[in-house]
């Protein structure tokens, strides 16, 4: 694998780094474009779950960014592995925004309509959050879960950025399941280890090669550094200056946007010569 400053592969978040609501980040485009023309192996990484991996690359290839479905991986997918894995045959719930159905292959779902108390749920499966999270919808995901149904959760976000600002996230929800219902919810999108490890072998990487961009500082940058993977902060998306100083731990980079990092690459490969 070719490396440029001693990086071999990239892996890049897309809400709130690579886009919002969709739209392309200023220069974000171009220096996708820039990465390609490199040669340098990439991964596009998300927890959004309101659309498919097909969908997702669909829409950003309309927007004008060099990627195929391929280089997607998403929460969802690596959600089905998992269930395939550690739940084979297990009748699930989903609780989620957006059909996501086409990247849950080999995941048995118990149809909305017929799931009241009296059927029976193995696993409560929770997406992202939106208009389907109401009362009604929480209520009977929680009377699963105390019947005895394993909750698994795509990601623990609070918020997320769009085009009118923060809305309220997944995480906000799922603290209040876990704390009623005392349990805890298996995570299998980022900052999972699982999630990250999967992204490697991928892309055939090894974490010390390897860069992860993001705006979330402690489920992007300080969950990848954990794994041994370099981690870049952004200052678009989601990221809050608060945020920043009061994390966990420092991001090895960080920088103004994603627009800036193939300069960025260039300096490390010249300082590493």
């Amino acid at each position: 694998m070719e490396q440029v400053g001693g990086i071999g592969a990239v892996l890049i978040d897309i809400d709130g780094v690579l886009t919002v609501s969709w739209e392309p980040l200023p220069g974000a485009v171009a220096a996708m474009e820039r990465l390609r023309a490199a040669g340098i192996p990439l991964a596009l990484v998300t927890n959004t779950t309101s659309r498919t991996r097909a969908s997702i690359s669909a829409r950003l290839a309309e927007a004008g960014f060099p990627v195929t479905v391929d280089d997607i991986l998403t929460a969802p997918a690596v959600t089905a592995a998992y269930l395939r894995e550690h739940h084979p045959g297990a009748r699930c719930l989903l609780l989620n925004a957006g059909d996501i159905r086409d990247d849950l292959t080999g995941v048995t779902l118990v149809d909305e309509s017929e799931a009241d108390v009296d059927v029976d749920v193995d696993v409560v499966v929770v997406g992202g959050a939106g208009d389907e999270f109401g009362y009604a919808a929480l209520n009977r995901v929680f009377r699963h879960l105390q019947r005895g149904a394993h909750l698994v959760a795509m990601h623990r976000n609070l918020y997320w950025r769009t085009a009118d600002g923060l809305d309220l996230d997944t995480g906000a929800f799922l603290l209040g399941l876990e704390r009623a219902a005392r349990v805890e919810a298996t995570i299998t999108g980022k900052p999972s280890d699982a999630f990250f490890a999967a992204a490697l072998a991928h892309l055939g990487a090894e974490p010390s090669a390897t860069l992860m961009i993001g705006d979330d500082i402690e489920f992007d940058v300080l969950a990848a550094q954990r794994g041994g993977v370099t981690g870049v902060l952004v200052k678009t998306g989601k990221y809050l200056p608060e945020t920043h100083r009061s994390a966990s731990g420092t991001p090895d980079h960080v920088l103004d946007s994603f627009a800036a990092l193939p300069d960025f690459l260039e300096r490390l490969a010249s300082t590493s010569h």
